[in-house]
């Protein structure tokens, strides 16, 4: 099933060797309290502990790692929402590189700090009204950096999916693994890392249930553009599946789950009250999925990914509170 795609689990074992040391193996959670609400044995792979505070570092170091000594010296460029904006600065940074960045005028104050803090320089834009992409090949285009997309890459996909490697690693078989979808570049590499080594694992994604473009879809077995989402789970706000990652997940991906902002709030808070640790919106949806019951139907043992924890202090209370 996964020997013919563009990228295969090999893929995923080799940035799982390239990252080794660079990025964290991030802890697995349990909890007797989510496995008695969800009726099934829950992991939680808490990437909300990973450099950067998200899984992006992962895809983002594996395909910075990559480049040639040419292209380090002439520096990278990424536009994001944020975590892959911080996972790329910090990945220059670390090959000794520079990186320009392109985020949303309306990106969580945080986020732009941090990215500042690694050493990029951010330009901002209108994610209403701005197409991202062309604004970002045109400035590494003027510029002559490489630019590194945020899912749109075999060595991203690759990376992500090192966090679903690490689980299955740890925790052995599964019968459903859920993850959070966005352009689909996470789900694409935890897909072809759980299908690669346990075939009979079903994979689920979760998207906000206002921006539902891979679920639309994969219905449709075609690609299908949805209004940008407004949605508190700011970090899943596509508007149409990635090409690469969608000629993936097409064939992998078993089932798209949707959630309300009111399921991540609730999920957020659980992950707070009951396993003490912070979780941002788009983290919290695949769990969220669980808790609202939103799967077609819940197997003994689950795996979640949750993919990250960056959310300002206010912005959480205010979340938690509504």
């Amino acid at each position: 099933m996964t020997s013919n795609l563009p990228v295969t689990p090999a893929d995923v074992r080799d940035a799982a060797t390239r990252i080794a040391g660079v990025a964290h193996r991030t802890p697995v959670l349990r909890s007797r309290t989510l496995d008695g609400l969800v009726g099934a044995e829950v992991f939680l792979k808490c990437e909300n502990f990973q450099r950067v505070g998200a899984f992006k570092f992962r895809g983002a170091y594996n395909a910075v790692s990559r480049l040639s000594d040419e292209q380090l010296a002439k520096g990278v460029a990424a536009y994001s929402s944020g975590n892959h904006a911080q996972a790329v600065a910090l990945a220059a940074r670390e090959l000794g590189s520079t990186a320009v960045i392109l985020m949303p005028e309306d990106t969580p104050q945080p986020k732009l700090d941090a990215t500042a803090g690694y050493g990029a320089e951010i330009i901002t834009y209108d994610r209403y009204t701005g197409d991202r992409v062309a604004i970002g090949e045109a400035l590494a285009a003027e510029r002559g950096l490489t630019l590194i997309p945020p899912y749109e890459h075999p060595h991203i996909i690759a990376g992500q999916g090192t966090a679903a490697l690490e689980l299955l690693e740890e925790v052995g078989e599964l019968d459903a693994l859920v993850v959070p979808v966005g352009g689909g570049g996470l789900i694409a590499g935890s897909a072809l890392a759980a299908k690669g080594t346990q075939e009979r694992i079903r994979v689920v994604g979760v998207e906000p249930e206002t921006g539902d473009d891979t679920k639309r879809s994969l219905a449709a077995g075609t690609r299908v553009a949805v209004p940008v989402s407004r949605t508190i789970a700011d970090g899943q706000a596509a508007d149409i599946p990635g090409e690469l990652t969608f000629s993936i997940n097409r064939h992998l991906v078993d089932e798209i789950a949707l959630v309300s902002d009111y399921d991540i709030r609730a999920a957020m808070r659980l992950a707070f009250e009951r396993l003490k640790i912070v979780v941002e919106p788009s983290g919290a949806s695949a769990l969220a999925s669980l808790l609202a019951r939103r799967l077609t139907r819940v197997p003994p043992r689950i795996g979640v990914i949750v993919s990250g924890g960056n959310v300002a202090p206010q912005r959480f209370a205010e979340l938690l509170a509504g």
